[in-house]
């Protein structure tokens, strides 16, 4: 691959400038690795909104220029957009009415939510036309940014500008299709899919315009891409994405391993390798004399960092602690969600004093110090498309109990399935009783001092870089632009 490909990455988030979730960490962290491969020459820019968020981080940056977008009732909307960057990748920040005004990232209120990602889907397109900056691919993440493949596809079918443009859509959360945003849709000149594979509802409704329009769909992980065309997890979409399963491909999302590394992280009050465990056990002594548990390296830890929702299993996991109640363990969850969880967590502290420890907040050293501290990292998702933070535990040497689906299952080697090799341990059912077992023999395999440690050297040995997943990209990419190199095509079990 030796052309040069230039490549216009439209996100709703961008680390470290505006980040709400997993999207946030991906587009913050892959267009840099992708710049910086060696083997194609990539010119690949960022392209965002300029939240107020942004705004309030306050990054270097400075006027291109405006254009205005003509509105169904005749008025113009006034856009800007300014140049900044991320390390070396160029960050376009698109600005006008409907994102200029001190609003979260996602307002909730879908009007507003739809003027706001609707209007910039077509700034995009408007602001490639103003630097005269013809991207060989447009890659759009999520429901924010799939109506600009929808609108290449319509508005601008006949604009000879981007005759050629290939389009890619990243999936990271297929529920989230942008459902709400018809109204803003048609205020700024959308109209339905008139493509027959999809459902009636699909037809006007970002995420699957964005689906139906894409010359290539990827998921964040091999996983995800096939649970997708299930009725399971289809959210249903099912039916079509089965059908036009020839475009749709999983690559598994990596992690900030410069970032995330227990060798060099200064957060930790003591730092070590998959050679020095011994210091690794000093934090966990620290944290469990913190929180006033039982002080000792033969008491196993189990943590939890998460976003506390129905998707992330957290009634799961308590319902399996109950069942194991009376084996000896420590547990410490970290995050913050939904009220009637975070309800149910300190109830369950109330009930297990001394071994279960609610922290219900959002704190990044602290959940630095859990990845750093705990023996087992529980992640009991019903769903979870790629997940990040089994792969910083096991960089941290801290062995997941996870729940068989998505990316967890693409990442973590399962103790039952190759002991030899094993980063961690899987649930096969989304259930308590499955998910108890799997931490039943967990905690069975940590009295096991010579096997454990050898869990956690195979786990921390593991390469979650995004030049991994980068690689594959700038693959994907070469091939939507030379199909008849089909050496050089990606699949999904490449992926």
């Amino acid at each position: 691959m030796t052309k040069s490909i230039k490549v216009l990455f439209a996100s709703a988030e961008a680390a470290p400038f505006a980040k709400v979730g997993g999207l946030g960490d991906v587009a913050g962290a892959l267009p840099g690795a992708l710049n910086a491969l060696s083997s194609v020459d990539l010119d690949l820019r960022i392209f965002m909104p300029f939240h107020s968020q942004v705004k309030k981080y306050n990054p270097n940056h400075r006027l291109i220029g405006s254009f205005k977008l003509p509105l169904m009732d005749g008025k113009d909307l006034e856009c800007q957009f300014y140049l900044a960057q991320i390390g070396e990748t160029k960050v376009y920040l698109l600005d006008n009415e409907f994102i200029n005004h001190q609003s979260p990232v996602y307002h909730g209120d879908w009007r507003l939510d739809g003027l706001k990602y609707a209007s910039f889907s077509l700034m995009v397109l408007e602001a490639a036309k103003y630097l005269d900056w013809k991207p060989d691919i447009l890659h759009c993440n999520d429901w924010h940014t799939a109506l600009s493949i929808n609108a290449l596809e319509q508005q601008y079918a006949e604009d000879p500008f981007f005759d050629g443009v290939r389009t890619v859509l990243s999936i990271h959360n297929l529920p989230f299709n942008g459902w709400g945003s018809q109204e803003a849709m048609s205020q700024l000149g959308f109209i339905p899919s008139t493509d027959g594979d999809l459902p009636d509802w699909a037809k006007f409704t970002p995420l699957p315009m964005g689906i139906s329009a894409a010359d290539l769909i990827i998921t964040v992980s091999p996983g995800y891409a096939k649970e997708i065309t299930t009725p399971e997890y289809g959210c249903g979409l099912e039916d079509y994405l089965q059908k036009h399963h020839n475009k749709l491909i999983g690559i598994l999302n990596g992690i900030d391993t410069e970032s995330f590394n227990p060798i060099t992280d200064e957060t930790l009050p003591n730092t070590f390798s998959s050679e020095r465990l011994y210091d690794r056990v000093l934090n966990k002594l620290n944290l469990q004399s913190a929180l006033e548990l039982e002080v000792g390296h033969q008491h196993p830890m189990m943590t939890m960092v998460s976003r506390l929702s129905h998707q992330k299993g957290l009634d799961i996991l308590l319902d399996s602690l109950e069942l194991i109640k009376d084996l000896p363990w420590q547990f410490v969850l970290l995050g913050t969600g939904d009220a009637e969880i975070e309800k149910r967590a300190l109830e369950f502290q109330e009930r297990y004093p001394g071994k279960f420890s609610a922290i219900l907040k959002y704190d990044e050293a602290l959940a630095r110090m859990l990845y750093a501290s705990g023996d087992i990292f529980t992640m009991p998702s019903r769903y979870e498309p790629c997940g990040l933070s089994q792969m910083i535990a096991m960089r941290y040497g801290n062995l997941p109990v996870a729940s068989a689906t998505g990316g967890l299952k693409d990442s973590i080697i399962d103790y039952t399935t190759s002991p030899v090799n094993a980063t961690g341990f899987l649930a096969n059912d989304i259930s308590a009783e499955s998910f108890a077992n799997a931490l039943c023999h967990a905690l069975d395999l940590f009295k096991d001092k010579v096997i454990w440690t050898q869990l956690q050297r195979n786990a921390m040995a593991q390469d979650f870089s995004w030049q991994q997943s980068a690689e594959l990209y700038a693959k994907a990419y070469y091939s939507l632009l030379n199909p008849s190199e089909t050496d050089d095509t990606i699949t999904e079990e490449e992926g």
